[in-house]
C-alpha cells in the first residue's frame, strides 16, 4: 500500500529529510514500524502568503509495497552500418532527435557549425574579454545549442508536445541531478549542463552515430521526389563535401540567418512570424527576494528568488522571459556589428544579481519597413535594431543601458549601476535604441508591475539593450500529420529554428517527436 500525502512546512524543516519524512509518515496515518520508503515526487516554493512555505508532495509506502522509479534509460543500440538520416545542429532539438534515430534503428549524422562545448568556451572567453564574435562558435551555436550557456532552465508548460518525463529522465541517465525530475522550476545551471551534453554526444558516437564538428550546411540536395543529400563545407576552411541521405532534420536554432536565407534562395517555403523583443532589467538579487520573500534577507534555507511578468501594455504583450536569478548578463551576438544580450545562471545562482527579459510582441505591423524581404522581412527587422543597439553602445560590444526610473521618466541616467554584464554598459537613452512602440509598451507594462511588486521599480534596477533572439522570426511550415516540409519530401523542420519550439524541454520533445515521424518516412520509403 501507499499514501501520497502533501506537506506544507517551513524552508529549514524541508532542508532537513528525516524532519520531512516524519511529518509525511505521520500525515499519511500509516504506522511507522510499517513503513518501508519515504518518497519525494514533488517540490514547490509557495510564496503567496506573508509566510514562504516548501510544499512537497510525498508519497509513503508500506513493507509490502514494491519501490518502483519512473526513470527508464535509454535502450540503444549499435546503427553505425544502418541508414543514415542528417540532423543539421546539434542543440536539444538534434541531439535528442540523434538519440530517438538510434533507438528507432538508423543512423544520425549530426552536421554542427559549431565547436564541441569545451572548445566553445574559449571562444566565449575571447568575446566577454576581447569582444570578439566568431560567427560560429558562441553563446547560440556549438555543441549542446544556446541553452548550453545560458542557464539549462527545464520548465515547460508543453505538457501536450510530448512527455516531459522521459526528457527529464534521458537528462538524469546523462548526469543530471534527480532534483530535476523534482522541482517544479527545474534548472541544471550552465556550470553543469556542459557535461551532460559531452555525455550525450559520447553516447550518440558509441552507438555509431557521428557528429560533424566546424561544419556548415550550405545546400540541400533534392530531386522532384526529395531530399537525395546536403553540401556542407568546413568552417575551418573552404572545403565542401557532400553528405547522402534521404532525410533531413533541419533542427538549427533561432539563429541560424544563414539557413533561413538558404531555404528562401532555394524557394523552400518559409514563412515571417510574429516573436518578441526588448531588454534585459537586472535587479541586486537582495531586491526580488524581498519582494517575492517579503523579509529582508531570504536565509540560508530559500533559494534566491525569481518572478514572472505578464501584462497586457499599450496594445501588445509584454512578458518576462528567461529569468536568471543569482545570474550573469551575456553577450549573445552572432556577427560582428551586432548587440544582443541573454541571461544565464550557474547551478547555485549565487550571483549578486537578478536579470529577466522584459520583451514586447513584436509583428507584422514592425516589419512593414521591411516588406520587401518578404519571409525574411521579421529577421530584418530584428537585425536592424540589434546593429542600431551595438552603434548606440558605441561599439565594442559595450551595451546601452538606463536606469529604470530614468527610463520610466524619460531622463538620462547620469550614471549607471554595477552591471553584471561583462563588456560593459554606458549610459544612453533606450529611446534612442528601440522603436517607439516597444518603448511605449516597456513603460506601461513596468508601471503595472511596480503595483503588483511593490518595490520592484527602483533606479538600483537597470535596462539593458538588446534582447531580441527569444524566439525565431521564420516559421518553416510542416504537415501536421507527417511533420514534413509540405513541399519537400524527406525535410522535417523541427525545433526552436523552425518555429516549433521555445526551450530546451520544448526543443527535446519536438526533437524525438519528428525523428520518430522521420523514421516512419523512411522505413515507408524503403518498403515503397
Amino acid at each position: 500500500m501507499s499514501v501520497s500525502v502533501e506537506l506544507a512546512i517551513t524552508p529549514e524543516d524541508s532542508s532537513l529529510e528525516a524532519v520531512w519524512k516524519q511529518k509525511a509518515i505521520a500525515a499519511s496515518g500509516i504506522h511507522a514500524s510499517e513503513v518501508r520508503a519515504v518518497i519525494l515526487k514533488k517540490r514547490s516554493i509557495d510564496a503567496r502568503g506573508r509566510k514562504v512555505l516548501i510544499r512537497m508532495q510525498v508519497e509513503v509506502m508500506t513493507n509490502d509495497e514494491p519501490v518502483t522509479t519512473s526513470h527508464q534509460p535509454l535502450l540503444l543500440q549499435d546503427v553505425s552500418s544502418q541508414e543514415p538520416v542528417i540532423i543539421a545542429g546539434c542543440g536539444p532539438a538534434g541531439m535528442f532527435a540523434a538519440l530517438k534515430l538510434i533507438e528507432c534503428g538508423l543512423k544520425p549524422i549530426i552536421i554542427e557549425r559549431g565547436k564541441p562545448v569545451r572548445d566553445r568556451r574559449r571562444d566565449l572567453a575571447l568575446l566577454n574579454r576581447e569582444r570578439m564574435v566568431n560567427p560560429d562558435s558562441n553563446y547560440c551555436f556549438g555543441e549542446g545549442g544556446a541553452g548550453t550557456y545560458s542557464d539549462g532552465k527545464l520548465y515547460t508548460r508543453s505538457g501536450k508536445r510530448g512527455d516531459i518525463q522521459r526528457i527529464l529522465d534521458i537528462f538524469i541517465q546523462y548526469g543530471a541531478t534527480k532534483d530535476i525530475a523534482i522541482d517544479a522550476h527545474p534548472h541544471i545551471g550552465t556550470n553543469k549542463l556542459p557535461g551532460i551534453i559531452s555525455a550525450m554526444s559520447d553516447a550518440i558516437r558509441s552507438c555509431g552515430g557521428e557528429i560533424l564538428f566546424n561544419t556548415r550546411l550550405t545546400d540541400i540536395i533534392r530531386t522532384p521526389s526529395g531530399i537525395t543529400g546536403v553540401q556542407v563545407e568546413s568552417t575551418n576552411s573552404v572545403a565542401s563535401f557532400t553528405i547522402s541521405a534521404k532525410a533531413l532534420i533541419l533542427a538549427t536554432g533561432h539563429s541560424s540567418r544563414d539557413i533561413f536565407e538558404m531555404l528562401h534562395r532555394q524557394q523552400i517555403t518559409i514563412e515571417s512570424k510574429p516573436f518578441a523583443m526588448g531588454v534585459r532589467i537586472e535587479h541586486p538579487q537582495h531586491v526580488i527576494d524581498s519582494i517575492r520573500y517579503h523579509c529582508d534577507s531570504r536565509g540560508p534555507y530559500l533559494p534566491p528568488a525569481s518572478y514572472a511578468l505578464v501584462e497586457q501594455a499599450a496594445g501588445r504583450g509584454v512578458y518576462s522571459f528567461c529569468m536568471c536569478p543569482g545570474g550573469i548578463i551575456a553577450a549573445a551576438a552572432t556577427a560582428p556589428g551586432e548587440l544582443v544580450v541573454n541571461g544565464w545562471s550557474p547551478s547555485k545562482r549565487n550571483n549578486p544579481f537578478a536579470n529577466s527579459g522584459l520583451v514586447v510582441e513584436v509583428n507584422d505591423i514592425d516589419f512593414k519597413p521591411f516588406e520587401k524581404e518578404g519571409a525574411l522581412r521579421g529577421l530584418r527587422f530584428q537585425q536592424s535594431v540589434e546593429r542600431k543597439a551595438f552603434e548606440s553602445g558605441g561599439g565594442n560590444l559595450t551595451a546601452p543601458a538606463q536606469r529604470l526610473m530614468d527610463f520610466l521618466d524619460y531622463k538620462s541616467s547620469v550614471n549607471l549601476p554595477e552591471c553584471s554584464y561583462t563588456p560593459g554598459i554606458k549610459a544612453t537613452s533606450l529611446d534612442e535604441v528601440l522603436p517607439k512602440p516597444l518603448l511605449l509598451s516597456i513603460r506601461d507594462g513596468l508601471k503595472q508591475a511596480g503595483k503588483k511588486m511593490k518595490g520592484y521599480l527602483t533606479n538600483e534596477a537597470v535596462l539593458v539593450a538588446t534582447e531580441s533572439r527569444t524566439s525565431s522570426p521564420i516559421r518553416i511550415p510542416r504537415d501536421g500529420e507527417s511533420l514534413m516540409h509540405p513541399l519537400v519530401a524527406g525535410l522535417f523542420p523541427c525545433g526552436e529554428g523552425a518555429g516549433f519550439a521555445g526551450g530546451i524541454m520544448s526543443a527535446a520533445m519536438d526533437g524525438e517527436k519528428v525523428a520518430a515521424k522521420c523514421a516512419l518516412h523512411i522505413q515507408n520509403s524503403n518498403r515503397n
